[in-house]
């Protein structure tokens, strides 16, 4: 397998090359807008890594980049939804934009297999129940679903026309070691600069599923190897969730800190366009023969071992 990865020093992407390192060559295309380098370090050097610096705006640099391989695992992405609020451009650019040239990289270039990490969030407000992939109509309430969305179409439609193979993948809130954002990271920060106090955004009540991001690779993988449609949507995620206060204990206790004091937002939500229930309903890759090794408290609890001690180092 000759894989080439965009945003493969990314938290997830990181992973990913871990994994695909084993199975074959891999090309990290990365501009390093949130990516970082010491996550693919441990590559360098090897005769199956290569790692360009580059964005995927610049359709003809890669087209170039891209020539030679089997597949695209198309990670790259805006990182942290909440951004799009400020620039509403970026998902249009970081999702939408940048999905185009990577098909029309993959069609120039007759590579005809592309992984793509797709969202819960493209599924909009929705009941307090687990979510099928069939649920519709998809009605984003962030950009940055929108984006996740538009690429979906996109992906779909260059499959259809040009005789592509796709494998989408609609990720829970995915965690773990070299997290670069997130509710977890960002509690952990917060509490770094101030011990005794813990702003939580919303009311705290919000819920979701975690999934630790070495369950979401061998999922992906899982699913790549053991289906074939034309274009093959999954969820990826567990059938249990946290909530957000719960995530607060577990790092207060984790930092060992005692009497800290929870300063609420006051709304149902930490943001505009934050989804504040969602359950993720995984029957379909679970009937292909993978489920995740941790529940969501589990992978919760974990991640937060493995942040606290990372970002305290």
């Amino acid at each position: 397998m000759k894989a080439f990865v965009t945003g493969g020093a990314g938290f997830i992407g990181s992973h990913l090359v871990d994994y695909l390192m084993k199975l074959g060559s891999v090309t990290v295309y990365d501009n390093f807008s949130s990516g970082r380098k010491e996550f693919i370090q441990h590559h360098t050097g090897k005769s199956n890594f290569s790692l360009i610096e580059g964005d995927l705006l610049d359709l003809e640099k890669v087209k170039v980049a891209m020539s030679g391989h089997d597949i695209v695992f198309h990670l790259a992405a805006n990182p942290d939804a909440r951004l799009g609020n400020m620039d509403t451009s970026l998902d249009l650019n970081q999702e939408t934009i940048v999905t185009y040239n990577v098909l029309e990289s993959m069609r120039t270039n007759n590579i005809k297999k592309i992984v793509f990490s797709s969202s819960g969030t493209i599924y909009g407000e929705v009941p307090v129940e687990p979510i099928k992939e069939d649920y519709g109509p998809t009605l984003p309430i962030s950009l940055y679903g929108a984006g996740k969305l538009a690429s979906e179409g996109l992906i779909s439609a260059f499959c259809n026309t040009f005789d592509m193979q796709a494998w989408i993948f609609r990720f829970a809130n995915i965690i773990g070691d070299r997290g670069t954002h997130g509710v977890i990271y960002d509690f952990i920060n917060k509490l770094k600069k101030n011990s005794s106090e813990l702003e939580i955004l919303g009311d705290g009540l919000q819920e979701k599923p975690y999934l630790e991001v070495n369950d979401c690779i061998e999922g992906i993988l899982f699913g790549l190897n053991n289906s074939d449609e034309r274009v093959n949507v999954y969820n990826l995620g567990c059938d249990s969730s946290t909530n957000v206060n719960k995530i607060a204990e577990m790092v207060v206790t984790e930092m060992g800190l005692p009497n800290v004091k929870m300063n609420y937002t006051g709304t149902d939500r930490g943001w505009p366009g934050d989804v504040p229930q969602y359950r993720c309903d995984c029957e379909k890759i679970n009937k292909l023969g993978w489920k995740a090794k941790s529940s969501s408290d589990e992978a919760v609890l974990y991640s937060v071992k493995k942040l606290v001690k990372e970002l305290e180092a």
